[in-house]
């Protein structure tokens, strides 16, 4: 089968498409013929061998070489020992390793609600997951306002629309052209740069906040908040010297995944995919990655339908 993969860490030109034995799904394992996979921030911070240096992190050190992804959809083709629940044949999303491939062994998954297409599906699992364990860890309830700074991405996507139908007030940071994306998401929106602070206070009063884009804000935050802990970043990994609080640890994958089939059942979830790539083109979806100003997903396409 074809996977991307990279013998060193480095920049986006380490990633090569190869030839590799297929993998097997394992007890309490299913795998699946990929159609897409998601693209994840963490994906690049894995192949530059960032958790490699900062043991902040609870990633555990990568053996070279090394595949890439952790999101997919696509269709079961093996089951392992002790699983039930799902047949081959079934259309599931999920979260594994090394998804950039033609073939994928997960760990947890879902079955895909109905009228999702695969390369949607791809976009969710990770991004979901995530958005659910940092709104638990920030604490932010039901009247109070919530700052999302790099709100526009993924995780911000989902985190503004799992926030408003919890009741919760959003305001949300993100480039110029992003400003109508958050809006129509719910937000209350302002752009980053110059000015921001004063442009979020004339927002409102700040009860609790998320990094989600590791731009150097956390003092702001902190400072809009009036308390470390009531920040939360996934991105800046030197954020708890200054007390506040750096969320790598997934919950309940499962669960995650549960609850994401149920609100995009609900209409209350939808993240659109922005770009799709082939394999062929994981450099390139990496470049774009790391360059920021997404609106929503960025996804592998490995097979069509």
């Amino acid at each position: 089968m074809k996977k991307v993969s990279f013998a060193e860490f480095g920049g986006p030109d380490v990633l090569q498409l190869v030839d590799a034995d297929e993998p097997h799904a394992g007890p309490g394992r299913i795998r699946i013929a990929v159609r897409a996979a998601g693209v994840n921030p963490v994906d690049w911070r894995i192949r530059e061998g960032q958790f490699q240096k900062d043991r902040r992190t609870a990633h555990d050190p990568i053996e070279l070489p090394a595949g890439v992804g952790l999101d997919a959809a696509g269709v079961v083709d093996e089951v392992g020992e002790g699983v039930e629940g799902v047949e081959i044949g079934d259309h599931v999303f999920g979260e594994g390793s090394s998804t950039y491939a033609e073939f994928a062994v997960l760990s947890a998954w879902a079955r895909m609600p109905e009228g999702l297409t695969f390369q949607e599906a791809a976009g969710y699992p990770s991004v979901v997951e995530t958005a659910l364990r940092i709104l638990r860890e920030v604490g932010v309830r039901s009247g109070q306002t919530l700052l999302v700074s790099g709100a526009s991405g993924g995780v911000g996507s989902a985190v503004l629309q799992i926030a408003r139908a919890r009741g919760i007030t959003v305001i949300g940071t993100a480039g110029a052209a992003n400003q109508d994306y958050l809006r129509g998401l719910g937000a209350l929106a302002t752009t980053y740069g110059e000015g921001w602070v004063e442009r979020v206070r004339r927002l409102g009063q700040v009860d609790a906040a998320l990094d989600l884009a590791g731009s150097g804000v956390i003092r702001e935050l902190v400072e809009l908040t009036g308390d470390p802990l009531k920040v939360v970043s996934i991105a800046d990994l030197d954020a708890p010297r200054l007390g506040v609080r750096f969320s790598g640890v997934a919950g309940s994958v499962p669960a995650a995944l549960a609850e994401a089939a149920d609100l995009i059942s609900r209409g209350k979830l939808h993240i659109p995919v922005e770009k799709s790539y082939s394999l062929a083109e994981a450099a390139a979806a990496h470049t774009d990655s790391q360059a920021g100003h997404t609106r929503g997903r960025r996804v592998m396409v490995v097979r069509g339908g």
